[in-house]
């Protein structure tokens, strides 16, 4: 029995005419998108999803690459294996070959010829329902010594697609973009941030700030903002009064911090006599699409509540449950988030994530199922908390993680971002409107989901009257 923890070659003398070998494997969307990688085609027919099932899509990377390559492995590795020098190959396309399609490649010794130690073959591949999808001849240089050595182990390749933030752009996206108030856009990054969300037909800007300075930022940017209404006050402060004022008047549905500093914007959202306060607590939420994740991950919070108490948590939980239906999760799995997954008298996070947990179990926070105390990895890991013995609905599979203070929240966020290749749109959730914080350092990516998850958030919220508090 052959041992498949080693490759061995076969050399010239020991090839015989009608000898066979052959490899299987299914095609993934990450083969396409690796092949368009190392080929440098980025040609949207070929890694769009509104184009994936076009013949030259098939034909130009399943065909082109992924087949041949397949043909290259079992030459390679199989027959004649190890010392094998590829000369020529020539390959006709029948049938296209789909995401999830099992091709087997087989290669069958046809001729050799001993003045030159070389070997021609027919090479086939087929699909799971045993139809050609490509045949066609290659000549190797055949191995004359023999060759045995430990099968390498493939690497462990990570792609950081998109395709989740590609989407909220494309749900996002409107001929009646809302209008947003943007409060003191005196930075050439505000104004960039401002008009690449209208570009992309997201919001409606409406300017807010001294009207000097806007136009000199939008000039140090470079950007036209000739199209966009401009509400002229005399400084920040100003400026944040004003954009609340305009949310009560129905001028603005949203939000969008400029230049100014956070508190500055928020002490006007969060003051008593004329702010943007609900019943619920303000609190902000990160949607994130992570590599090798297929559906978002909601973190909360990371930006607005320090040290949150009971109350505060449940409120910071029943935001994120609702951002979670407007984003398309119908019963979001909750973890609420500590050291660890039992509960320690210790350890006030794990008291109050068993209160909360016992609070949506007595209906008074719905929506969402909750489970918690869960450390991170058995909140997002099946294996994690198969290994621990936990059974639950959430642990393993969790869709939103509210975290124990800002500190945890803000690194957590952070570090998806910068070390595992996530996307992150921020929003505040709470007040009457959605809220927008953009940062200098946030990538253009960042600032378009954030403003695309506060415009879904936007059109999903009851319209109150005008004046209404």
């Amino acid at each position: 029995m052959q041992d498949i923890s080693y490759v061995e070659n076969r050399v010239f003398d020991e090839i015989q005419p009608g000898e066979t070998a052959s490899i299987s494997r299914k095609l993934t969307r990450q083969d396409i998108e690796l092949c368009a990688l190392v080929s440098g085609d980025v040609n949207p027919a070929h890694l769009d999803h509104d184009y994936a099932a076009t013949d030259m899509f098939h034909r130009v990377i399943a065909h082109g690459m992924w087949g041949g390559g397949l043909i290259s492995a079992v030459l390679g590795t199989e027959l004649p294996g190890p010392g094998a020098i590829y000369l020529s190959q020539s390959l006709r396309f029948l049938k296209p070959v789909s995401v999830g399609d099992t091709i087997t490649a087989s290669v069958t010794v046809t001729g050799k010829h001993p003045e030159k130690k070389t070997v021609t073959f027919d090479c086939r591949c087929t699909n799971q329902d045993g139809k050609d999808v490509i045949v066609g001849q290659a000549e190797v240089l055949a191995p004359v010594e023999k060759v045995r050595r430990p099968r390498m182990e493939l690497p462990h390749v990570r792609l950081a697609n998109h395709d989740n933030y590609n989407r909220l752009l494309k749900k996002a996206r409107s001929d009646r973009p809302v209008p947003t108030a943007i409060v003191h856009p005196c930075s050439a990054a505000a104004i960039e941030a401002v008009v690449e969300a209208a570009e992309e037909q997201l919001i409606e800007p409406i300017l807010i700030g001294p009207e000097a300075r806007i136009r000199q930022a939008a000039e140090a940017a470079g950007k036209d903002i000739s199209a966009f209404r401009i509400v002229p006050v005399p400084h920040s402060h100003a400026a944040a009064a004003r954009a609340v004022e305009m949310v009560h008047c129905g001028e603005a549905q949203l939000l969008m911090k400029g230049s100014l500093h956070t508190d500055e914007l928020m002490g006007a959202v969060v003051a008593h006599a004329t702010g943007l306060r609900t019943e619920r607590r303000i609190s902000h939420a990160y949607v994130m699409s992570v590599p090798e994740r297929e559906s978002p991950l909601i973190i909360t919070d990371a930006a607005i509540n320090i040290a949150p108490d009971l109350e505060a948590k449940a409120d910071i939980i029943r935001n994120a449950i609702d951002l979670a239906h407007v984003i398309g999760i119908e019963l979001p799995k909750v973890a609420i988030l500590s050291a660890v997954e039992t509960v320690n008298p210790a350890m006030q996070s794990t008291l109050d994530a068993a209160a909360l947990c016992k609070m949506a179990d007595r209906g008074q926070i719905t929506g969402g199922v909750l489970d918690g105390p869960l450390a991170f990895d058995n909140a997002i890991s099946p294996a994690a908390a198969k290994e621990k013995g936990i059974v639950s609905p959430v642990a393993g599979r969790a869709e939103v993680l509210i975290v124990p203070n800002l500190e945890a929240g803000n690194m957590l966020a952070k570090q998806l971002t910068f070390l595992g290749d996530a996307d992150a749109a921020g929003v505040v959730l709470g007040a009457r409107v959605p809220i927008i914080l953009t940062s200098r350092a946030d990538s253009l990516r960042t600032r378009l989901a954030s403003c695309a998850v506060a415009v879904l958030v936007a059109r999903a919220a009851p319209k109150a009257a005008p004046g209404l508090t």
